[in-house]
């Protein structure tokens, strides 16, 4: 009986406050490794990621179901806290005031389950990071054939008879 070893792949967002952009990144193993035990707080070099000179705090994260790392719960578990509106983990009510539920989060610690990290940058490198993660182009999609008149299109025209 074998049992079988997950190899740790991660997604990392590193968020850039000199040109207000996130760079993502996906991390696999062994260089995935390399963060686990690391804590909400703490950080790392950017030679892990191939970006010599630069590094890197951890700001959060969330597990593969979606639970949020909270940095105040110590440990890689999950954990249900009685949780009021607005803070980590939960969303703000509106409609009521003093709200407190009982939610599902994510210790502060990387582990095996992490399949996001969230991260700043905290110490510049030289290399440009717009040339190594350049922007994605969003596609146009065209308008098929047989669809009726838009909102920029007046409606006279769209009723006019073809001659």
């Amino acid at each position: 009986m074998f049992l079988e070893f997950n190899m740790a792949d991660f997604k990392l967002d590193i968020g850039d406050k000199k040109t207000k952009r996130t760079f993502k990144f996906e991390l696999k193993s062994p260089d995935a490794d390399q963060l686990f035990g690391k804590k909400i707080g703490e950080t790392f070099r950017g030679e892990l990621i191939g970006l010599t000179g630069f590094e890197f705090q951890i700001m959060g994260g969330s597990d593969r179901s979606g639970f949020p790392m909270r940095k105040d719960v110590d440990g890689v578990g999950r954990r249900r806290l009685l949780l009021s509106a607005g803070s980590t983990g939960m969303k703000k009510v509106k409609k009521f005031k003093g709200v407190r539920m009982k939610k599902s989060i994510r210790g502060n610690t990387v582990s095996a389950e992490t399949a996001q990290v969230n991260a700043k940058i905290v110490k510049w490198g030289s290399e440009d990071l717009n040339v190594k993660f350049p922007p994605k182009v969003k596609e146009t999609s065209q308008k098929p054939a047989s669809a009726g008149p838009t909102a920029s299109e007046p409606a006279e025209a769209a009723a006019a008879p073809a001659a």
